[in-house]
């Protein structure tokens, strides 16, 4: 479990933590926000579609939305997208109110090879969503990719508009962050180095594609991160692009220094006192065997 922020908009990135059947769903509708949105690949078989169905506990809700994303919609959101992509991660969307943050729980966590919850949340953020809780899960391997396009087409359907350049940029930011990941940066590390340099670029408002240069810089000495020249190349261009955005950056600065004090603290408790709990409970087993055996 990764740790829920308690200041500014909290980020909550869990993986594998909601298996089918060990947690129960929200029984009652929103009516303020709309019932909780489930976008399946379009390329699933029906066997996988009852998987997933299975995966994102759909059947447990009181009423949800049912919809697929397909290349077509890859289009939509992303620049010379591949209207032929499959498609098969898939997810259920559900709006929070706002300040609520973002919540991702990645359900199948063996299925989604690439993408970490960390990642689709900075790349969210990017895009413009800030408030919501989102599982995701796939039947089979598969990079996770699809499963981001079905979250904005999700968040669309249910009321709101986004920026195609912002969702865009955002595919872009995910593209490089599992490339970096397939390349020997750890997963975790590229999604730190990625949230402080936007963070820098939010605080700083650099003026040209040099001061980003700079900030790219600066921020894989901290986390002594080495790249190739092409890929420190594509890093840069990518966060200069972020930084033309029509985005609120005093706004985005808040979310970010969540998500910075989130992967700082990645292994933090939900609950202070949990680990005493399992200290207590292991120490009463003990004394229990001991009494077995008196």
């Amino acid at each position: 479990m990764k740790r829920i922020l308690t200041t500014g908009i909290a980020v909550m990135l869990t993986a594998g933590l909601l298996a089918p059947g060990t947690a129960s769903a929200d029984s009652s509708i929103n009516e303020k926000l709309g019932v909780p949105i489930v976008v399946y690949g379009a390329n699933l078989s029906e066997d996988e579609r009852a998987s997933v169905k299975k995966s994102l506990r759909v059947d447990e809700e009181a009423e949800v939305e049912e919809i697929e994303v397909t290349g077509k919609d890859l289009v939509t959101y992303i620049k010379d997208g591949d209207p032929n992509a499959r498609m098969y991660s898939s997810a259920k969307i559900m709006r929070q109110d706002a300040g609520k943050g973002l919540v991702i729980t990645i359900v199948t966590q063996d299925n989604i090879t690439q993408v970490t919850p960390d990642m689709y949340a900075t790349a969210m953020l990017t895009a413009g969503i800030e408030d919501a809780k989102v599982e995701v899960a796939a039947p089979k391997k598969v990079s996770g990719h699809s499963a981001l396009v079905g979250i904005y087409k999700a968040y669309e359907v249910s009321g709101e508009t986004l920026d195609k350049e912002r969702t865009d940029v955002a595919n872009d930011e995910l593209e490089v962050a599992t490339k970096l990941s397939g390349e020997g940066v750890d997963k975790d590390q590229v999604a730190g180095l990625l949230t402080d340099i936007k963070k820098q670029i939010a605080d700083n408002k650099p003026a040209s594609k040099e001061e980003v240069e700079k900030i790219v810089k600066e921020q894989l000495d901290k986390h002594k991160i080495e790249l190739s020249d092409a890929d420190r190349q594509l890093l840069i261009d990518l966060m200069d692009r972020i930084r033309n955005l029509d985005i609120d950056f005093s706004k985005l600065s808040d979310q970010l220094n969540d998500m910075a004090s989130k992967v700082k603290d990645k292994f933090g408790d939900i609950d202070p006192g949990f680990w005493e709990k399992v200290k207590e409970f292991f120490s009463g087993l003990a004394d229990s065997v001991k009494s077995i055996f008196k």
